[in-house]
C-alpha cells in the first residue's frame, strides 16, 4: 500500500504561493495588549541610533502570548520578538548575552507554538516579513513588494530580504506541480512527467535570474558590516563575544540554560529541499564522498536509499517552521521521480526534462556561489588587509574597540599561529565548512543524472567565475603570509583557509 501524496494545505503550504503564507503577513497585532512591542520595532533604527533599545526593553512589561489567537498573530509576535531579541544582543558596543524576561518569556512561548528556536530564522525574516504594495497585484515581483520590520531601516537590507521572498513567491507553483508529476509517475503517465519536469526546469531558471537581482539594490560594504552583524545567533561566536551563547532569562526556578543556535540562513528555505527532495538529490555530509556503487536497479517507488546522515542540510529543517518540516518529510517518502526516469532512461524526451532540471538547479547553485563570493569572501579580504595595513592598537592611548561580529575577524587575525591552528577546525553555520559545504551540494545537484552528456557537463564543474560579470575567482583568494582568511557569517564566526567561506546555505 502506498503512502498518500501529501496535501499542501495540510501542512500551511499553499498552492500558489508556496511556503510563503496564503494571505500576506499582518502589519501590525491589533490588540492593544501588544502595542509595545510594535512601537518598539517601528522605531527599532531610532532606539539603535541613540543606544536607547536595551533599557526600552528591559523595562517593557512582561507580556505573555495568552491573547495570539490565529495562526497569522502568532507569525506576526515571532517577527516583532525576533527582531527585538537580536535587536538586544547585537545592538551595543558589546554583544549581550542574557536576553530579559521583558521578551524571553513570551518569545519562548511563541517559538514553542511555532515549532521554531528562539532565535531569528528564515521564516521571520522572509517568510513572515513582507507586504504587497498594491494587494490587487502579484506578490512574485520586487516591484510589488515591501518589508515590514529591519534592522537598519535601509534599502538595502529590504532588498536583501525580498529576493528571497520573490524566488518564494514564483517558486511556490512548483509545489502542486511536482506533487502532480510523483502522481503521474505512479500511473506511469510518462508524458505527464516530462511536462512537469520541463515546466520546473523552466522555473529554475527563472529563479536564477531572480537571486542575480540582489546586485541591484543590496551594497556588499552595507551588508557585511552593517546587515549581517544583526542576523547572527549564538553559535561558534566566542570571538564576537558569546563564548556560551545566548540565555534566555524565562524567571525559572533553575537558572535557564544557555542554547546555542545558528542564524538565519537560506538553508532554512522549505522550498530549495524541496526541489532536492522531489529530484532525489542526495546530500551527504560536507567532505564525505560518493559511495562507489551508486547503481539503482530497484523500480520500487520511493528514494533511492541514501545515508541516513544528511548532515547539516537535515540540521537546518530543526529551523523550519514545524508543517514545513513535516511536509518535507511527507514529500521524502512518496518522491519517486529519480527512480521512475532512471527505470524509463530509453525516454530520451523524459531524460532530457529530468537532467535540465538538475542542470537549472546545479546553474542556480553556482549563482549563489558568486553570491558569497562577492558579498563575504571579498569583503572579509578587504577588512583583513585594511586591518594588516593599520592597527590602531599600536596607537598611543588607544580606547578599545566595540566588539561585534563584524569586528571579530580583524582582531582575530593578529593571534597567534596556535590559534590559528585551532581556529581552522571551526565550522561555518551549523558547523559545516561553507564554500566546501557549498561547492559539494552544488555537484552533488548533478550526481543523478541520466544521460551520459548530461552527466558529463553536471560533472565538469561551473564556467570561470571570474569571467563572469557579477562573479568572483573561488580558488585561490590571494597568497598571505599565514594563509588563512577568516569570515564572519550570518549565523557565527568561522575561520577557514583560502578555499572556505560563504554567506548562506543553499
Amino acid at each position: 500500500m502506498l503512502p498518500p501524496i501529501p496535501r499542501p494545505d495540510d501542512y500551511g503550504v499553499s498552492r500558489k504561493n508556496g511556503f510563503l503564507p496564503v494571505d500576506p503577513p499582518l502589519e501590525s497585532l491589533r490588540d492593544p495588549y501588544y502595542k509595545r512591542w510594535e512601537q518598539v520595532v517601528s522605531n527599532l533604527q531610532a532606539l539603535l541610533l541613540s543606544r536607547r533599545l536595551r533599557q526600552t526593553i528591559k523595562n517593557l512589561p512582561i507580556v505573555t502570548a495568552s491573547r495570539l489567537r490565529f495562526p497569522a498573530e502568532w507569525r506576526r509576535a515571532y517577527v516583532l520578538l525576533s527582531f527585538m531579541t537580536h535587536a538586544y544582543i547585537w545592538g551595543g558596543d558589546r554583544p549581550e548575552e542574557k536576553v530579559p524576561q521583558s521578551i524571553s518569556i513570551p518569545f519562548t512561548q511563541v517559538c514553542n507554538y511555532l515549532e521554531l528556536p528562539t532565535v531569528a530564522t528564515y521564516a521571520g525574516v522572509c517568510l513572515w516579513n513582507w507586504k504587497p504594495i498594491f494587494p490587487e497585484e502579484d506578490i512574485d515581483s520586487l516591484e510589488n513588494l515591501s518589508t515590514l520590520a529591519t534592522f537598519t531601516g535601509s534599502l538595502d537590507e529590504s532588498w536583501f530580504y525580498l529576493v528571497s521572498v520573490v524566488i518564494e513567491a514564483r517558486g511556490g507553483s512548483t509545489v502542486p506541480l511536482m506533487l502532480d508529476a510523483i502522481t503521474a509517475a505512479r500511473s506511469n503517465d510518462s508524458l505527464a512527467v516530462t511536462v512537469c519536469l520541463q515546466e520546473l526546469a523552466e522555473t529554475l531558471d527563472e529563479l536564477g535570474t531572480l537571486l542575480e537581482r540582489i546586485y541591484e539594490n543590496c551594497d556588499p560594504h552595507v551588508f557585511y558590516h552593517r546587515i549581517r552583524p544583526f542576523l547572527a545567533g549564538g553559535k561558534n561566536m566566542a570571538d564576537a563575544g558569546l563564548p556560551n551563547g545566548v540565555q534566555f532569562d524565562t524567571g525559572a526556578d533553575n537558572d535557564d540554560p544557555y542554547v546555542q543556535y545558528g542564524g538565519g540562513s537560506n538553508a532554512q528555505s522549505s522550498l530549495i529541499q524541496f526541489f532536492d527532495i522531489v529530484l532525489g538529490i542526495e546530500h551527504r555530509p560536507t567532505g564525505s564522498q560518493k559511495p562507489s556503487d551508486s547503481s539503482t536497479d530497484s523500480e520500487a517507488e520511493g528514494p533511492t536509499p541514501r545515508p541516513s546522515n544528511h548532515g547539516f542540510i537535515h540540521e537546518m529543517r530543526s529551523y523550519m517552521p514545524g508543517p514545513h518540516r513535516r511536509f518535507l518529510q511527507d514529500v521524502s517518502s512518496v518522491a519517486n521521480i529519480r527512480d521512475y526516469v532512471e527505470s524509463h532512461r530509453l525516454n530520451h524526451t523524459l531524460s532530457v526534462a529530468f537532467d535540465a532540471c538538475l542542470f537549472m538547479l546545479r546553474s542556480l547553485r553556482d549563482k549563489h556561489i558568486r553570491l558569497v563570493s562577492r558579498y563575504i569572501i571579498v569583503k572579509s579580504r578587504e577588512s583583513r588587509s585594511h586591518a594588516r595595513s593599520f592597527s590602531p592598537r599600536s596607537a598611543p592611548n588607544h580606547q578599545p574597540e566595540p566588539l561585534n561580529i563584524a569586528s571579530a575577524s580583524t582582531h582575530k587575525t593578529q593571534r597567534t599561529d596556535n590559534l590559528r591552528a585551532e581556529a581552522k577546525k571551526l565550522r561555518g553555520t551549523g558547523g559545516t565548512a561553507l564554500i566546501p559545504f557549498l561547492k559539494q551540494a552544488r555537484d552533488e545537484t548533478g550526481e543523478p543524472a541520466i544521460d551520459a552528456w548530461a552527466r558529463r557537463i553536471l560533472s565538469n564543474g561551473p564556467p570561470e567565475l571570474a569571467g563572469e560579470p557579477n562573479g568572483f575567482a573561488l580558488g585561490k583568494m590571494g597568497e598571505h603570509a599565514d594563509g588563512e582568511l577568516e569570515i564572519v557569517g550570518l549565523a557565527g564566526v568561522w575561520r577557514m583557509d583560502d578555499s572556505e567561506g560563504g554567506l548562506c546555505h543553499w
